[in-house]
């Protein structure tokens, strides 16, 4: 029974079970009445959610709504569903709410939904004096209640019959800022206000101006008066007189400034009155300024004065501006329509004006030392003016000049420019260089002592020399120097090397070597060098020829190697010929002495061998002495054709020895025929050595590079 009651229990658990399923279909967030709404008017955040249930049973839902992520509101409820009440919405309650439902261990949380809560609070400003100083600051704080930063704060100072002045505050942390503005010059009665900004969804929302803040400013000093006497309008030479004058509240602090183009004429501390004298020159003429400073405050008075000319500049006249050294100069000033007046001349100096005369004429002998800057002065009434500048150039004649290469040596290499340097020692400046290839002018530089001249235009075969003039303003005219000869280096070109003989030279033999180039000037610089592990200077020698000959008279086995010549003149490149390989081998006669070292012996071992064995066959037995004899004499005659023909390789000596014996006869006549060869190219040689000047080559037998 306890069986079937446990059965019938567990099968009404699951059936229960079964029936509490659920599901979350949509969580859902809305605003009521829009997603914007006024600022102060109510507002409702609402969370639905979307329930499926296999049957009808109680479920609980815990509702969560956030802004911006943070928690705001939270409650439990059988229903589906929740709402969070505003009674007046601020601008901070603009941001993303999004909702979040809890049921029977399932979560599900709704889309993000922003609000904007449009407008925001009037802000209100205050000012921490109603009553200020020119010169003094005015401190304002507005504030933005209820608003949550970051905000933006702008300040308005207004003035009557101006525009307003305007500053802008960006606060970050805090929903209030604090700014100043400086009471200046002619601020009587002063207004200000303010109004904030935010930023919502990358747009700028602006609040309503706050109220009008109304402050007083107070004078600390009146506009300073400034007088000149005995008038604003005078005469030079006259004395004139500068008053400035104010009234202080608080003589403390007070300063007055005296200005005329931004340059301070005089100035008092601590007092009403300024004064401020001085002999009136055209130049006082103009724009003066009153300053009176007291703390931040400023006020200024300006007056303009007219001082007329009482005598006009002098003008200083001379009779030649330019003109040789010992010529007479005359200077002259004048005034034009007066002529009662003080004169005197001088030179302008950079260590001070040099004084000449106490007249209104000068007449002097001019030398070089004379040239410079001249002027005169007159004076009325104690008025000084002074005339413009007269430029007089005295001039010293040109030496003759000299015309050189600036490198030294007057020569150079062809392809490589010609750099001429003109100089002359005497003559005053500036003067005229002209330079001249043969009666061709090339150049003219103007210039103080010198001038250059870059020929890169050289040719091997041009005669025309170089020559150069200079000149100034003095009237004996131009010097010309003397002509300027110029040698033309070539450089080396095609360098070879040959040699008698050539290839295999015989130990103990004389060889002729034969380097020569193609062109370059004299005299050329020959080495010649062999190689073999390293290389080796053997022969070197400077000549006046195209070639040369280097005559080795002993060769011997350590003269093997590789062999090339260098060849070099001014120009300074190094040409380098192809090498020749030059091998040495045994002499003749070396050959010769070997051979009969080895040959000698061997002879005399076959020699030795015939006779043991003639012996021997005497001594053999045989049926009768003729038949021995005659068997004896065909034996040997047969025995020896069949040892010749079995034994050959033991009697090959014999053969080498005439084969040596041919080879060197044949060696003796093949050498004749070179022996001929070398006679002729060694004459060839002699005559190349003779007719090097004009610059033949000799042909050296059996050299690639002859020619």
């Amino acid at each position: 029974m306890y069986l079937a009651l446990l059965v019938i229990f567990l099968q009404c658990s699951e059936l229960y079970t079964q029936e509490r399923v659920f599901t979350f279909n949509t969580v859902e967030i809305k605003v009521q009445p829009s997603v914007k709404v006024k600022n102060g008017a109510p507002m409702s955040i609402v969370c639905h959610a979307d329930i499926s249930k296999s049957t009808d049973f109680q479920l609980k839902h815990n509702f969560t709504i956030f802004k911006d992520g943070k928690l705001v509101f939270m409650t439990v409820s059988d229903k589906r569903d929740a709402q969070y009440e505003i009674s007046m919405a601020r601008s901070s309650d603009t941001g993303e709410y999004e909702c979040t439902v809890e049921a029977g261990g399932k979560t599900k949380s709704s889309n993000s939904l922003h609000v904007w809560v449009t407008g925001m609070t009037k802000p209100i400003l205050t000012a921490e004096k109603k009553e200020v100083l020119e010169g003094e600051v005015v401190k304002l704080r507005c504030e933005l209640p209820e608003e949550v930063p970051p905000l933006h704060f702008f300040f308005r100072k207004i003035k009557m019959n101006s525009t307003p002045k305007e500053k802008h505050v960006f606060e970050p942390y805090r929903n209030f800022s604090v700014v100043e503005f400086s009471v200046e010059e002619g601020d009587n009665i002063l207004q200000f206000d303010c109004f904030g900004k935010r930023n919502v969804k990358l747009e700028f929302e602006s609040s309503v101006h706050s109220n009008k803040t109304l402050v007083t400013v107070r004078e600390p000093f009146i506009k300073p008066t400034l007088n000149a006497k005995p008038s604003s309008n005078i005469t030079e030479g006259d004395r004139i007189q500068f008053e400035c004058s104010t009234v202080v509240a608080r003589m403390r602090g007070i300063e007055i400034i005296l200005q005329k183009n931004r340059t301070i004429l005089n100035s008092v501390r601590d007092e009403r009155l300024l004064k401020y004298s001085a002999v009136a020159t055209l130049e006082d003429s103009g724009e003066y300024l009153c300053k009176v400073e007291q703390g931040r405050a400023s006020k200024t008075t300006k007056l303009n004065v007219v001082v007329s000319e009482l005598f006009p500049k002098p003008i200083l006249a001379a009779s030649m501006s330019k003109l040789d050294e010992n010529k007479e100069l005359t200077l002259n000033c004048n005034i034009s329509v007066f002529r009662k007046a003080n004169f005197s001349i001088l030179r302008k100096n950079s260590n001070g004006d040099i004084w000449l005369t106490n007249s209104r004429n000068l007449t002097m002998r001019v030398n070089v030392n004379d040239t410079g800057s001249y002027i005169c002065k007159a004076e009325v009434k104690g008025i000084v003016k002074e005339s413009k500048p007269v430029r007089i150039n005295v001039y010293a004649p040109v030496s003759k000049p000299t015309l050189s290469v600036v490198s030294g040596l007057p020569e150079v290499v062809l392809g490589k420019p010609l750099r001429l340097i003109c100089h002359s020692v005497m003559g005053t400046p500036p003067i005229t260089f002209t330079f001249y290839k043969g009666n061709e002018v090339k150049k003219r530089v103007t210039n103080d002592t010198y001038a250059t001249f870059l020929d890169e235009n050289i040719r091997q075969n041009d005669k025309r020399g170089y020559k150069c003039d200079a000149r100034n303003n003095h009237s004996s005219g131009m010097k010309t120097s003397n002509i300027l000869n110029i040698t033309v280096i070539v450089p080396i070109r095609n360098a070879s090397l040959g040699s008698i003989p050539y290839g295999e030279v015989e130990d103990g033999s004389e060889t002729a070597f034969l380097c020569s180039v193609k062109e370059g000037s004299w005299p050329i610089h020959f080495r010649i060098f062999r190689k073999t592990d390293h290389e080796v200077l053997v022969f070197e020698k400077s000549e006046n020829a195209n070639s040369i000959v280097w005559h080795k008279k002993t060769m011997n086995r350590q003269d093997t190697g590789t062999y090339y010549c260098m060849a070099s003149n001014k120009a300074n490149v190094d040409v380098k010929s192809h090498p020749i390989t030059i091998s040495v081998i045994l002499a003749a006669w070396q050959k010769g002495v070997i051979a009969a070292f080895v040959l000698i012996p061997i002879a005399g071992a076959v020699t030795l061998t015939l006779w043991w064995f003639l012996c021997k066959k005497k001594k053999a037995k045989g049926p009768s002495m003729e038949m021995s004899g005659s068997a004896l004499a065909t034996n040997l005659t047969s025995e020896k054709l069949t040892r010749q023909h079995n034994d050959g390789d033991y009697y090959s000596g014999s053969g080498y020895i005439e084969d040596s014996e041919n080879h060197m006869k044949s060696t003796d006549e093949s050498k004749a025929p070179v022996q001929k060869g070398t006679e002729t190219v060694y004459s060839e040689i002699r005559k190349a050595n003779n007719d090097s000047v004009e610059n033949r080559h000799s042909r050296i037998q059996g050299h690639p590079d002859a020619t």
